[in-house]
This record gives structure tokens, C-alpha cells and sequence, in this order.
């Protein structure tokens, strides 16, 4: 497997973890909108769910490392969610700043305060693909008959603890130094201010076609260079009280995407409508509509970035310079509001009472500002370069199908749907591993030019996106996790 295979793997794995956040955030946003005054201490109600919220954000860490071990594991079995767990109590218990000071016989005042925050995002991402790893290499191992009892997947949790002392030796040494150069890059994105969050915005979205951006989001919303900006967020007051929060600081690498996702995507899509021929101005529209409503409410964005990603990756360039500019002016001027999933109307709303959130409404009136931005700025793209978005596509480029292929479109659920993807991707004997995010399929194949874009795009696929001999990602909507759980039984 390639390494941009393998990051890839570790980024789709940290949607597992990352996938708890909105409980967190409604949980807390509630809480807030309870008691907009206290957070907590004037409402008993109010302070139970701030507490309960709080939970889940502060043991961030422990998630990553079980949701991992858990997303990276060849068939998603809870005794590698186990093993991420048992790794990450071993390497954080071995290396804390008492254990540390009894290992090397140094004063504690002496002991690098690399290791006062060994419980950290980072550490659980490190844990987690080493037990992953582990999990997939030895969970079908067979020990003698006197020890059967341990073997398989009962076999790793005892490995990982194993290995985690060699680990723990190994970072008792090196962890100093990545802590140094993660918390020197993380200050040096800081000293950059509003420009940091908009180079951030820019190089997230230009990530997306590979999704490597769930790994870039990973440094800036969590505790992997010292940012942390989601979780310290959703923490509220405590997170000002405790000195991890600055009012109008924290949430600016979440601010800036309200005004692209809610508003100037809707402005693209209403700018694809408008340009498309008089006789697909219908299909357009209902592809349009629905991508538009997804992003406006929920903040996802794939349907509609994938629909004119690759046919005009120009557009698509423009879409990720705009979303730095977003981020920048939200940052620059200090409207701030924040998002437990993704930038959409539910998390502003939810986040509107946080007492990080100030002059969120402000948001809304530069997404206003956006959406005509991207109306316009599209639209003169479209028309002047003759760009072949969704609805502009020559006659000629319609696909010829057999009747084989036009049956295709007849997917009448979700089991029929997942048989024929797997035809279209080749058959059962060339899929080797099925995996999904919110949108996508992302299949590991044996060889890759088995796969029929054509066919994928008569089920309905907005993209197919081949990544080398051996990687294929499938956008096929909503529905993704649902249709790789129905092919993983299939296969």
C-alpha cells in the first residue's frame, strides 16, 4: 500500500472518533441555551448537560485512540477498539510526569513538561494505528492447545500491552522533541493570526479530492499541535476558566466555513442551475437543490463539491481560495461561532448561546455577501471558459449504454444498490478491502481499470475518484456507510 493510501486510512479512521463531536455539541449547546448566564450554575438541568457534554470533549484523547484502533482494523471488531485502549492506558500511564520521574530518577520539577501532556490527541492517533496494525496481523494467530483460550482477537489486547512497554521506551526518549516542534508549529500557525486561519481554510478544502483533509482538521480542531480548537470551543466557559479559551480567538478555524457551507456553496449551485442547458434544467435543478439544502442545514458539502470538482477543477481552485478569504475575514474580525459536525445552520444555532460564539450573527451577514460572491464569480467562469458543470455536459458525452448497463439505474434499495456496485467495481474477486466516510466509498482493489466510471455514474455516483493500481473512492452519497456495510456482507 502506498503512503497516500495509508494516510488516507488514517484519515477516514479519525472520523470515528470525530463522529461523537455533534453529541457533544448538542449536549452542550442545550446546556448553554438553558442558562445563556451561568453555564450551568443557576439551571440544574442545564449544568447536566454542560457537564455531560463536557465529558465527551474532555477525553477526546481516549476516543481517538479507541476510534482508531477501531476505523483502521481490517473487519471494525471491538477487540481492536479494546486494544486501542489498553495501548493508550499503558503508553499514558508509563509516561506521565510521576512515572517519568521514578524511570529516570529525576526531580518531578525537572521532568520535561513534555510528558504533563502525554494524554493527548496525537498520542491516541499513534496508539490507535499501532494497535490497528497489531490487531489486523495477529487476531487470527492459533496458540497451543494449553493456551487456546488466548488465541485471536482474545491474543492482541495482550500483545498491545506488551508492546506498548517497548513504545513507551521509545517515546520516553523521542516524545520531547515531536512535543517541541508540534507546540513550535502550532504557535507559529497562531503568530500568523487570521492569516493562519485562512491558509488553513484554503489547504482544507484543497485536500478534499484526496481526503487527506480529515488529517489536516486533526492538527488545527484537536490537541495535535496545540490548537485544539474544537474541543476548547465546546468547552465554554470552563475552557475560559481554565485558561484554554480566549474570547474571539478560539473558533476562528471553525468560524469561516459557516459563510462558505450555509451560503456561498448555495450561491455556486444556483450558479450551475442558471448556466445549464434548457433541456437539463430539471435534472440540474433536483441535483442542485438537494446539494444545497445538505450543505445550508448540515454543513456537508461533498455532493455539491463533487459535482464540479473534476469537470471544472478551475471552479473548484476558486471554491478553495474563497474559503480562505471566508475563514480570514471571520477571524480578522473576530465572529466567531462553532460546530460539533460541520458548519451548517443546526451548529450555528446550537452554538449561538456558547460564550466563545460572539457576533455570530455577523456570519450570516458575510455569508450573504458570499453567496452572491460565488453566484457570481461561478457564473462568469462557467460561461466565459465554457465550462462543462453539471447540466452543460455536450451531447456527445452522454454515455451509451447496453441494456445491461441502463438496468443499473433501477436500484430499488440498498442491497440491490451494493450488489451492483461491486459489479461495477469489478466483482468480489477484485474488492480486498470496503470502507466508507459520510459520502463515500473508499474500496481497496486488486486493479483498479476494472472499474467502470460509466456504470458507477448510472447508479447515481457523483464522482469516481482512482487513487494508483490499488485505490478507489466511489461518492455516492448519503448513503455510503449503508452500501459499504450491505457489500461487506455481499462479500
Amino acid at each position: 500500500m502506498g503512503i497516500l493510501a495509508y494516510l488516507q486510512r488514517i484519515g477516514r479512521s479519525l472520523m470515528v472518533p470525530v463522529a461523537v463531536l455533534p453529541a457533544a455539541a448538542i449536549l452542550l449547546g442545550v446546556g448553554y441555551w438553558i442558562d445563556p448566564d451561568g453555564w450551568g450554575a443557576n439551571n440544574i438541568i442545564a449544568a447536566f448537560l454542560i457537564k455531560s457534554g463536557g465529558a465527551i470533549i474532555d477525553n477526546m484523547p481516549i476516543l481517538f485512540a479507541i476510534g482508531v484502533a477501531y476505523g483502521m482494523s481490517k473487519d471494525k471488531d471491538g477487540a481492536a477498539a479494546l486494544s486501542g485502549l489498553v495501548g493508550f492506558l499503558v503508553i499514558t500511564t508509563l509516561l506521565s510526569t510521576g512515572s517519568v520521574s521514578l524511570l529516570t530518577n529525576t526531580p518531578v520539577a525537572d521532568v520535561s513538561p513534555a510528558f504533563g501532556k502525554i494524554n493527548n490527541q496525537f498520542v491516541g492517533i499513534l496508539v490507535g494505528v499501532i494497535s490497528a496494525e497489531l490487531y489486523n496481523r495477529f487476531s487470527q494467530v492459533e496458540l497451543h492447545k494449553a493456551l487456546a483460550f488466548f488465541s485471536g482477537k482474545r491474543l492482541v489486547p495482550i500483545i498491545v500491552s506488551f508492546v506498548m512497554l517497548f513504545v513507551a521506551f521509545v517515546l520516553l526518549y523521542v516524545w520531547p522533541v515531536i512535543y517541541d516542534a508540534l507546540v513550535a508549529f502550532g504557535e507559529y500557525i497562531k503568530n500568523l493570526g487570521a492569516y493562519g486561519a485562512g491558509i488553513y481554510g484554503f489547504f482544507n478544502r484543497l485536500l478534499i479530492p484526496v481526503g487527506l483533509h480529515h488529517a489536516l482538521n486533526s492538527v488545527f480542531w484537536f490537541d495535535v499541535a496545540g490548537i485544539n480548537d474544537i474541543p476548547n470551543f465546546l468547552g465554554g466557559q470552563k475552557s475560559i476558566n481554565d485558561g484554554l479559551a480566549v474570547i474571539g480567538i478560539t473558533g476562528r478555524y471553525q468560524a469561516g466555513f459557516f459563510p462558505i457551507m450555509m451560503f456561498g456553496l448555495p450561491g455556486a449551485a444556483l450558479a450551475m442551475y442558471h448556466t445549464a442547458k434548457a433541456a437539463n434544467k430539471d435534472k440540474t435543478a433536483s441535483i442542485m437543490m438537494a446539494a444545497a439544502f445538505a450543505a445550508f442545514f448540515t454543513g456537508v458539502t461533498e455532493p455539491l463539491e463533487f459535482s464540479f470538482m473534476f469537470v471544472a477543477p478551475q471552479l473548484y481552485l476558486l471554491h478553495a481560495f474563497l474559503t480562505g478569504i471566508s475563514l480570514y475575514i471571520a477571524a480578522t474580525m473576530q465572529w466567531i461561532a462553532g460546530f460539533g459536525f460541520s458548519a451548517g445552520l443546526i451548529d450555528m444555532v446550537l452554538s449561538s448561546r456558547n460564550p466563545l460564539a460572539v457576533h455570530w450573527y455577523m456570519l450570516i451577514v458575510q455569508g450573504i455577501a458570499f453567496f452572491f460572491i460565488y453566484y457570481v464569480t461561478f457564473r462568469f467562469v462557467i460561461v466565459k471558459f465554457n465550462l462543462k458543470t453539471p447540466g452543460r455536459e455536450d451531447d456527445g458525452d452522454d454515455v451509451v449504454r447496453s441494456d445491461a448497463e441502463t438496468s443499473l439505474t433501477a436500484a430499488d434499495d440498498v442491497d440491490s444498490l451494493a450488489q451492483k456496485y461491486i459489479a461495477v467495481v469489478g466483482g468480489k474477486d477484485n474488492l480486498t478491502n470496503i470502507d466508507a466516510c459520510i459520502t463515500r466509498l473508499r474500496l481497496s482493489v486488486k486493479d483498479s481499470s476494472l472499474v467502470s466510471e460509466a456504470q458507477a455514474k448510472a447508479l447515481g455516483a457523483m464522482a469516481v475518484i482512482k487513487l494508483g493500481k490499488e485505490g478507489v473512492q466511489i461518492v455516492v452519497g448519503q448513503q455510503a456507510e449503508r452500501v459499504a456495510d450491505e457489500m461487506k456482507k455481499l462479500v
